[in-house]
């Protein structure tokens, strides 16, 4: 091996500390790159207008940015008697991002439809989610839900407020999807919660929404194709028309 002049090394040091230097708002950072199964994938690193994410020991607010990067921290939640029970998903993937947009005004009906903002699916789902988790984090990404299980209750509120079926399943016909604990709305983005190029906006109904990339960027189609390998290689269905849309196979015996 080599010697290397201590002189160069210090230099070297020195150096990567003054690039660390980061600007007073996400939107003005430098955009860098990370490797995925699919080449480069940008990381922007900005953050959605009216948005608040939280994970462990990390906050985004809108463009305002107080970021600590996180790492990932080992559960220790118990596992419940069977696959079917409802858990709170942070028990068992503590890293992972929140944005649960229905618990807020900030969603396409503009109203609040839930009571609270916990954030649960059956534990037969987060299991396959921890595993995806695992793969994004590698990647210096991370998974962000925006709408995990749904109650009944919240489902007729949400029919109430926009009675399309076209965007909303009438809850009369049955138990919805997201009612079932096995489905999950979610995204990308940067380990530090910044903002990775995607298709579209969260509920935006337009075709952009869909899996049909040719209308969108060579990044957003990117980034969207890594998270859809992961999740079907963990036991997912996609939802041709909403890229975030994800069911589990397993239909769960429901312990809710």
């Amino acid at each position: 091996m080599k010697r290397i002049p201590v002189l160069f090394l210090v230099t070297a040091v020195l150096l990567c500390g003054c690039g660390s230097k980061t600007s007073g708002s996400l939107s003005e950072s430098p955009a860098v790159t990370t490797e995925t199964p699919h080449g480069k994938v940008i990381l922007n690193t900005y953050a959605e207008e009216e948005t608040s994410v939280t994970s462990t020991e990390t906050t985004v607010t809108s463009t305002e940015t107080t970021t600590s990067v996180t790492t990932a921290v080992a559960t220790t939640a118990p596992p419940p008697d069977d696959d079917g029970q409802l858990v709170l998903i942070k028990d068992y993937i503590p890293d992972i991002y929140l944005d649960l947009r229905y618990a807020t005004t900030n969603n396409f009906t503009g109203t609040v439809i839930y009571e609270n903002d916990d954030a649960y699916l059956c534990y037969g789902t987060v299991k396959k989610l921890m595993a995806v988790q695992d793969a994004l984090r590698e990647m210096g990404l991370s998974l962000i839900i925006w709408d995990p299980y749904r109650p009944v209750e919240a489902q007729e509120k949400l029919w109430e407020v926009c009675p399309d079926p076209i965007y909303v399943a009438d809850p009369k016909n049955g138990i919805t999807s997201h009612s079932r604990g096995n489905t999950v709305d979610l995204g990308i983005v940067a380990a530090d919660g910044s903002y990775v190029p995607v298709p579209s906006g969260f509920d935006e109904f337009s075709l952009l929404a869909d899996r049909n990339y040719s209308d969108v960027s060579e990044d957003a189609a990117r980034n969207s194709q890594l998270l859809e390998e992961l999740m079907t290689a963990n036991g997912f269905k996609p939802y041709w028309g909403e890229w975030w849309h994800y069911s589990d196979y397993t239909e769960y015996n429901w312990h809710f």
